[in-house]
């Protein structure tokens, strides 16, 4: 018998929509993108560089199951140069992406039913790692008007004995919204000593106005989940990390030890190299993506979709198509089959999430603007819901 866990666990329905899109392109249909997260830049070159020579110098055996020192430094030194704090490299753990990452944070912070608090909408599989290792969800709603971001009032209300953490991701996936300092300081108020902060900053660096702030700001109450696949190209590669409170460092490295060994070792130090050598190139990719979205963003909303607050940060625009359809899933799969062009019902980011559609500006300009205009030449035939 398949165990309970796995039988309750739902579909990522982005990759749904992604599969039913290659089998479509299998049969000789040209399909545009704008569903997945993913960039469509190459890796950097100094990246690619890094890993060969390390393959080259026989780097291919287990590492420190923390990581390598001298990727553990180099993040530590990012975050002092970039937010002004003070990160020991001894409570940095290496992961295999970011995904890893947050599993093993829940692990070490939780009890079997124990809760942790999620924005409705939220990241797809927030809540399905969370229950995966015997967690419970407890959402907010957040609202349109707002961005979708928590307000502090509604935390401080939700907040209970059973609560454990509050996951907090700016730029968020996915709205594309990113959370100001008052914002932050707010947030992190309103938690006040009650509850660890779980801050998901892997679209650090993917900002177009303004900036980003990191968690490490404002409160040393939290864990930090970052990586290198949004702004360095390297969602394959597979390398995260977790900046962690030094009382969870050892239950973080035990796990590991035990579920993961350590992440790749070749790509630690290609990790370095993005961390030290990209700097020119991650800059012209995120002008190019601010270029992207203010384009769609005004053909979006020139469609009828409704965007209350301006997304500044990610690849995403989480667009109201309320105009359009009462069922996100079935309108994204009838835009696939009849419009040729892949999106992402927001039923996929929680049940706040059904009405609006996010909308991915990671692919080039022309493809962008190919499936706005086919988009919009279906929404033509169809007319309102």
């Amino acid at each position: 018998m398949i165990s309970d866990r796995s039988s309750r666990l739902p579909p990522f329905y982005v990759m749904e929509i992604l599969e039913k899109a290659h089998e479509l392109e299998a049969l000789g249909s040209h399909i545009v993108h704008l569903e997945v997260g993913e960039p469509d830049f190459d890796t950097p070159e100094a990246v690619k560089e890094a890993a060969r020579a390390a393959l080259d110098e026989g780097m291919t055996s287990y590492t420190h199951s923390l990581g390598i020192p001298p990727l553990r430094e180099a993040i530590s030194r990012h975050y002092g140069e970039r937010y002004g704090v003070e990160v020991d490299p001894d409570n940095i753990v290496v992961t295999s992406g970011t995904s890893p990452a947050l599993a093993l944070v829940f692990s070490v912070l939780l009890n079997p039913g124990e809760e942790v608090i999620l924005s409705d909408p939220c990241y797809a599989c927030y809540p399905n790692i969370l229950e995966f290792v015997g967690g419970v969800p407890r959402y907010v709603n957040t609202r349109e008007e707002d961005g979708f971001k928590y307000r502090h009032s509604d935390i401080e209300a939700t907040l209970c004995e059973a609560v454990k953490g509050v996951i907090v991701n700016s730029p968020s996936n996915p709205t594309g919204i990113v959370l100001s300092g008052e914002e932050t300081a707010d947030l992190v108020d309103a938690v006040s000593g009650r509850a660890f902060i779980i801050s998901d900053e892997i679209y650090h660096g993917l900002v177009y106005e303004g900036r980003e702030r990191s968690l490490l700001e404002f409160t040393d109450r939290c864990f930090v989940l970052n990586g290198f696949s949004k702004l360095y190209a390297m969602t394959g590669w597979r390398l995260g990390y977790v900046i962690s409170p030094p009382k969870f460092t050892r239950a973080l490295q035990k796990a590991q030890q035990n579920l993961y060994i350590c992440a790749n070792s070749f790509v630690q130090q290609a990790g370095i190299a993005a961390l030290q050598e990209t700097g020119a190139e991650t800059a012209r990719m995120v002008g190019i993506y601010d270029e992207r979205r203010r384009y769609m963003l005004e053909r979006v909303r020139r469609m009828g979709f409704g965007v209350a607050v301006d997304p500044t940060g990610a690849f995403y625009i989480f667009a109201n198509a309320t105009g359009f359809t009462g069922d996100t899933y079935a309108f994204c799969l009838e835009v696939l089959s009849e419009a040729l062009v892949a999106i992402t019902p927001g039923i996929d980011f929680g049940p706040g999430g059904e009405g609006d559609i996010r909308f991915s500006y990671a692919n080039s300009i022309e493809n962008i603007a190919e499936g706005m205009d086919r988009l919009e030449a279906y929404l033509g035939r169809k007319g309102g819901k």
